[in-house]
């Protein structure tokens, strides 16, 4: 990864803290290592970007987030106990998100700062429902450039 890349990823982590210090948030390291705790309670890991992003590829076991957060109370597995994990493309959207089921009264929610981009940058694998895919939506023209190999591992953005 470029020295610039990696500067303007420092700077949206760190502005994305700044704007949402009311959260919790967790790093990929973090993440990657309580996955693969088999002794520790899995998160819920929420997808809230739209479907058409979840659709190409997703975290693995991921669950798309309903477009009316209210809905997940009818969720049998959720409930305000449960532990969370809200990612979108790179974190804002899931920083609003997390913060919008902490007002409405979820008390474990994480962001996961740097989502799905620094993931798969990571070479942690994505899956298109239950199948490894080696794809992640762009979102838009710009951010596809904070992906790795942006032209060969993502959807050109039309």
């Amino acid at each position: 990864m470029s020295i610039l890349k990696n500067l303007f990823w420092s700077v949206i982590r760190l502005l994305i803290r700044l704007k949402f210090n009311d959260i919790k948030h967790l790093s990929t390291q973090n993440l990657v290592r309580w996955l693969s705790q088999s002794d520790r309670e899995q998160p819920l890991l929420l997808d809230a970007r739209t479907l058409q992003e979840y659709s190409v590829s997703h975290l693995p076991n991921a669950k798309l987030m309903p477009q009316n957060m209210r809905d997940l109370i009818n969720w049998q597995e959720v409930d305000f106990s449960t532990n969370i994990v809200v990612y979108c493309s790179i974190g804002y959207r899931s920083s609003l998100i997390s913060r919008q089921l902490n007002a409405l009264g979820y008390q474990n929610i994480f962001n996961f700062n740097g989502s799905i981009f620094e993931w798969f940058d990571r070479g942690l694998s994505v899956y298109r429902g239950n199948k490894l895919v080696n794809i992640v939506h762009p979102y838009n023209r710009f951010w596809q450039y904070l992906l790795k190999s942006a032209c060969d591992r993502t959807l050109r953005h039309q």
